[in-house]
């Protein structure tokens, strides 16, 4: 992209934000970032970055955050542990959505038109088929994967009523750690597998749980979708170029189509550092498909994009020096 934007990310010093917002810097636009930093860091974010401490359920922060003309929202400050989500909908709900429908409004109401949403693949539920695809039926089966349908939702409306252009980027499982090493803070209280994996190879956690060896898969463990988050950045990135060049709404997956079982992560993982994972098996979790892939072929044709960095040796590599550099 030539033109340099003045772009707004919220969440933009956690796990996901942060890469992005090294990305938007390395091609040259100008950054602020707004995170109340119960999960995001300072350390990841580039010095180039504007931080406001604040969050978008104030109203005040906002006006901090909109102060000067924004071209592009970037939303990623969502509470994201499915499992919590079913314990705690009233979390989720206040931030998740009563956030989310605040920061939309402040778009409409300090003129931003183009808005980038970090979506979900728990938007569409227990998979029909398989790979996953855009027309996939919505059905999501825990309180976290409703939270992002009802702000998809929510945007196509404020799309017709108010103009405002959105791209929903449905992730798979991000994972991973910069290339260039340029993030260096842990994600806080992770839930997703590599990180645990990752704690376990470092010795910040004895053991780690798999839920199921019983699934109808190569070793009867869960099948999932990782794509590495700098994959994802790029595609962050992509999607911004679409929305000002074609002026469209854009509602994408961003996946690898190709599965790894819980275990061949796990091997991966050992092979990488060279250190034995200790696991132990227990029962399956509720809401837990067997497998999960992507079909992003809609995103390759609408922007160019496929991941180039999501294998789980690449993967691994780039997360080592995060969790064993001391």
């Amino acid at each position: 992209m030539e033109k340099s934007y003045r772009v707004l990310v919220t969440g933009g010093a956690g796990y996901i934000g942060s890469h992005v917002v090294h990305q938007l810097i390395e091609e040259g636009h100008q950054v602020i970032v707004l995170d109340n930093l119960s999960l995001g860091r300072r350390e990841n974010l580039p010095a180039q970055a504007e931080l406001i401490v604040g969050d978008i359920l104030n109203d005040d922060d906002l006006a901090k955050a909109f102060a000067k003309p924004i071209d592009v929202v970037f939303h990623f400050a969502a509470w994201k542990a499915a499992g919590e989500s079913m314990i705690k909908p009233e979390k989720y709900g206040k931030n998740n959505i009563c956030g989310s429908l605040n920061l939309i409004n402040a778009c409409v109401k300090y003129g931003v038109e183009n808005f980038v949403f970090s979506s979900s693949a728990a938007v569409y539920g227990d998979p029909r088929y398989l790979p996953v695809d855009e027309q996939h039926p919505t059905k999501p089966v825990n309180y976290y994967g409703y939270t992002k349908l009802a702000i998809e939702e929510n945007l196509n409306w404020y799309s017709e009523l108010k103009g405002l252009r959105y791209a929903a980027l449905r992730y798979f499982n991000a994972t991973g750690y910069d290339i260039k090493g340029r993030v260096k803070g842990k994600e806080k209280n992770p839930a997703n597998l590599s990180p645990v994996v990752m704690e376990v190879v470092a010795g910040i956690r004895k053991e780690m749980q798999v839920f199921g060896n019983d699934y109808d898969t190569v070793d009867g463990t869960c099948i999932r979708d990782y794509i590495h988050v700098n994959d994802l950045a790029i595609a962050h990135l992509m999607a911004m170029g679409y929305l000002l060049k074609e002026k469209k709404n854009l509602v994408v997956n961003l996946g690898t189509g190709k599965g790894h079982t819980v275990l061949e992560v796990i091997h991966a993982a050992e092979k990488v550092s060279g250190r034995k994972v200790n696991y132990k098996i227990v029962g399956r979790r509720p809401g837990d498909p067997p497998e999960l892939v992507a079909s992003s072929e809609l995103a390759y044709e609408l922007l160019g994009w496929k991941a180039q960095y999501s294998d789980l040796e690449t993967i691994f590599r780039s997360m080592l020096p995060v969790y064993l550099e001391k």
